[in-house]
């Protein structure tokens, strides 16, 4: 148990800054994206093995929870391809440039690529919510 604890330690015990959250944002979202991934794929093969339960499945995925986690999905998914980006150019190209300065201000700049793109998406998925979920703005 103390080899867990020292191995995870170092995610929550570390007080860092920008870079602390993008290192940690990033492995967040990469696992929000591969369990979505992975019930996606299970739930495509139900329609082969199981017909009965990929309806039942689909049911699901129109509910109001699954809608919210969608709309955190594409939250995952934009910010993992964009850190990883950013990561992949200063390993790449600018590896002078890794520094605690710059890499703050592109962890910054990540951050705010990431909601410009996610913002419009999000409106969108959560007006979609409210139509068919709930039966506003005339749904």
């Amino acid at each position: 148990m103390s080899r867990l604890k020292t191995a995870l330690g170092g995610y929550a015990g570390y007080q860092g800054r920008e870079g602390h959250l993008a290192f940690l944002l990033h492995r967040v979202t990469g696992l929000g994206t591969v369990l979505f991934l992975t019930i996606h794929i299970v739930d495509t093969a139900l329609v082969y093995f199981r017909p009965e339960l990929y309806m039942d499945a689909v049911a699901l995925y129109r509910s109001t929870l699954f809608g919210i986690g969608e709309v955190f999905l594409v939250f995952c998914v934009f910010y993992h391809g964009i850190n990883g980006l950013r990561i992949a150019a200063f390993d790449l190209f600018l590896k002078k440039n890794w520094q605690i300065q710059t890499a703050r201000s592109s962890v910054r700049w990540t951050l705010g690529l990431t909601l410009l793109l996610w913002l419009p998406a999000t409106v969108i998925m959560v007006r979609n919510l409210l139509i068919h979920n709930f039966g506003l703005f005339g749904g």
